[in-house]
């Protein structure tokens, strides 16, 4: 059975209930056919339900080939009957019955393949008029049954084009669901590695996002002693061990608001006022290091084994924007990262070192310690501090 989210397997399956409903259809008029005498006349739609018995077995392997002996049959059989009963009277307009086609066209193939159809069926109209009056009947049916069959031809059709119009429809509402899955399965990707807002930008349309934002926080935060450590551990428990921690930042930097940019290795970098602008960053930035503080300190890595932390914090300008087109990847560009990472790996395990400017933002939230001078590879000599808590 096709799936609802299976629009190959959906419109396979329409075809062949289509092309079956006109085999049923088929067998009646045949039957009626024969009961009226009509032998020559009753060939032409029995056969088509022999051709579909044969052809069916093979949709799925030769769909083409299949959609185009049934689309003929409906375009071509009318025509015959028509033709056999002696013109538009005697057979009763059966040629109607041949608009099923490029209806189906439009439905199993596209739209420039059914107004080829469409113009075949108006060409056999137009022949079907050419030749009326030059037909003659080899079997002449009664009046009133060729207006029995009028009525009949005239309900058949139109009950058969609805029908397949409703299949129609509901192949395009199961296609419309499929494409809002996918659509919001593309939304989810997009926003699990873009900021929500930088993705709704790139829904809207465009093209290059890039920001110079006057000033954010940027965290580093990095697992002291990882090398050796992950020397000792089994490759599973490594993977297991930065699972746990990232997992758990990933968290609180969600539950904080911020923006995780990365994670290299053991390293995980976040940013606190991008993309979306606010006055705390600072303090934020700070909060979420502690939390990271306390977090990794409930883990403990194979062995029992104590994990520590080495995090920077640096604040200033940045460029901001979305790089990549096949994978697509948010990041900020400026001296403040670059300090910040250097800050996390000059730092101190179990502590958070934050530069000169960013302490100065945090004296009035944060309880700050002084480290000093130290000598920073390609800045210098830089005063730094140790954010110690939160003051409450």
């Amino acid at each position: 059975m096709a799936s609802r989210h299976d629009p190959e397997g959906l419109r396979l399956k329409i075809f062949a209930i289509s092309a079956a409903l006109y085999a049923g259809l088929g067998l009646v008029w045949g039957g009626l056919y024969l009961i009226l005498g009509l032998e020559l006349a009753a060939v032409v739609p029995l056969s088509y339900a022999v051709i579909v018995a044969v052809t069916l077995p093979w949709v799925r392997r030769a769909f083409a080939v299949s959609r185009l002996v049934i689309l003929a049959c409906w375009l071509v059989l009318p025509f015959l009957l028509q033709s056999v009963l002696g013109g538009f009277v005697p057979g009763s307009a059966a040629v109607l019955w041949g608009l099923a086609a490029p209806i189906g066209a439009l439905m199993f193939s596209s739209r420039r393949e059914a107004t080829l159809w469409f113009s075949a069926f108006c060409f056999l109209i137009a022949l079907a008029w050419w030749l009326d009056p030059r037909l003659t009947p080899a079997e002449t049916p009664s009046g009133t049954a060729v207006t029995a069959f009028f009525a009949l031809n005239l309900a058949g059709i139109s009950v058969a084009v609805y029908l397949l119009l409703r299949l129609f429809l509901r192949r395009l509402e199961q296609a419309r669901a499929a494409l809002r899955l996918e659509q919001e399965r593309s939304d989810a990707l997009l926003r699990n590695m873009l900021p929500d807002a930088i993705a709704d930008r790139l829904k809207a349309g465009e093209r290059v996002i890039a920001d110079r934002l006057a000033e954010i926080s940027v965290v580093f935060v990095d697992v002291a002693g990882f090398t050796a450590l992950s020397e000792r551990l089994a490759p599973e428990d490594v993977v297991v061990l930065l699972d746990r921690l990232f997992t758990a930042f990933d968290d609180l930097t969600e539950a904080m608001g911020l923006e995780k940019i990365r994670t290299i290795g053991d390293a995980y970098m976040v940013v606190a006022g991008a993309p979306d602008r606010r006055d705390d960053h600072v303090a934020a930035a700070a909060d979420l290091a502690l939390a990271m503080l306390r977090a990794t300190g409930e883990l403990v890595a194979g062995g029992g084994e104590p994990i520590d932390l080495r995090v920077g914090i640096d604040t200033g300008p940045v460029v901001a924007g979305v790089i990549g087109r096949k994978k697509y990847a948010y990041d900020v560009w400026g001296d403040v990262v670059n300090t910040a990472s250097r800050m996390e790996s000059h730092g101190v395990p179990g502590r958070i070192q934050a530069t000169s400017r960013a302490a100065e933002r945090l004296r009035a939230t944060h309880r700050l310690e002084p480290r000093g001078l130290i000598e920073v590879k390609g800045k210098g000599p830089m005063r730094t501090y140790f954010v110690l808590d939160r003051i409450e």
